[in-house]
């Protein structure tokens, strides 16, 4: 059963800090958000390319959608964010989801075809969590500690590598265990989010073992006593714990939503879904559509379903808006 966050509607919501709690079941879509109207005249093929972490989000509401348009085919592939913007840019995609922002060299080359830069709807919340085996008894870590263990450049001002559970203050028999080091590939925007937030732009170590994606990840973590990973809290399972981090100087946060808001948890993200949208102009009918859907009522309630946390209905006037 995947981790979903706690969501509490915040007014002034910052659309790039955001995350989810310990406690499912108590999330609900802001009321004021309203369900999607079905339109006549909705057709055609509609593909998607890019982020991992997006990947089961993107087909819940693939399959959603298709239910009020049946005569919608809907392709989706998920192999990282990088993998967006050149199908953006070759028309080999609509939708390009991705869980970071684009980088200015990215949508410098959407411009230079195009003439206009590529759009983005953020349409979830997630924090990016540090996953151990169920069983190991770490009680958090601080981003210093974080760095020390995935990173060989240690921009966080660690003096040595950490390199045993022993030396991240582990206790009893994991203790002299090396740590076994989990995560992405670089074509992820989550690689790239936490190579930037948690080690300060610094180099992974040589021995982290690179996944294809962030259920992989996970999985290895749950399998072996000695792991640490990083993934989406999304993909949260049973035989894997969340490790609450901490700032320097600060007490350990939960991966929480009000955490992220409030500045205690460091790695709070949004979620985009990126399209090509002249300006002053409409996106084709089929696009426009599939992201109302998205920002919908129902549409955010499947962002509840998959793990991640939905957006305030202040944020979906904004948004909304710029399909206009």
């Amino acid at each position: 059963m995947k981790h979903v966050c706690k969501f509490i509607c915040v007014a002034a919501l910052v659309i790039g800090a955001a995350g989810v709690s310990a406690v499912a079941g108590d999330v609900k879509v802001d009321p004021k958000i309203e369900s999607y109207q079905k339109v006549s005249g909705v057709a055609g093929n509609l593909n998607s390319v890019g982020s991992d972490t997006l990947n089961n989000l993107m087909t819940y509401w693939a399959e959603a959608f298709r239910k009020i348009y049946p005569n919608v085919k809907i392709q989706i592939e998920g192999k990282g964010s990088s993998t967006a913007p050149p199908a953006l840019i070759e028309g080999t995609s609509q939708l390009g989801p991705m869980s970071r922002k684009m980088k200015s060299k990215e949508t410098d080359a959407f411009e230079k075809k195009f003439g206009f830069a590529p759009t983005n709807f953020g349409v979830a919340i997630d924090c990016v969590a540090v996953y151990v085996n169920k069983d190991n008894p770490i009680k958090g870590l601080n981003l210093e500690q974080v760095d020390a263990i995935f990173s060989k450049t240690r921009k966080h001002g660690a003096a040595a590598n950490i390199e045993t559970w022993g030396q991240a203050g582990v206790d009893g028999a994991l203790a002299d265990k090396p740590i076994s080091i989990y995560g992405r590939n670089s074509a992820s925007g989550t690689y790239a989010f936490f190579k930037e937030k948690a080690m300060e732009k610094g180099d992974y170590k040589d021995e982290v073992k690179e996944q294809p994606g962030s259920a992989s990840v996970v999985n290895g973590v749950a399998k072996d006593p000695a792991g640490i990973g990083y993934s989406g809290i999304g993909y949260k399972t049973s035989e894997v714990k969340v490790v609450p981090l901490a700032k320097e100087g600060t007490d350990y946060a939960e991966a929480s939503f009000e955490n992220a808001m409030n500045g205690t948890y460091p790695l709070g993200r949004t979620l985009y879904i990126y399209v090509g949208k002249k300006p002053n102009e409409a996106l084709p009918k089929l696009v426009n559509e599939f992201l109302k859907f998205v920002l919908s009522k129902e549409g955010q309630e499947i962002v509840i379903k998959d793990g991640y946390g939905p957006l305030p209905a202040k944020t979906v006037e904004v948004l909304l808006k710029k399909l206009q």
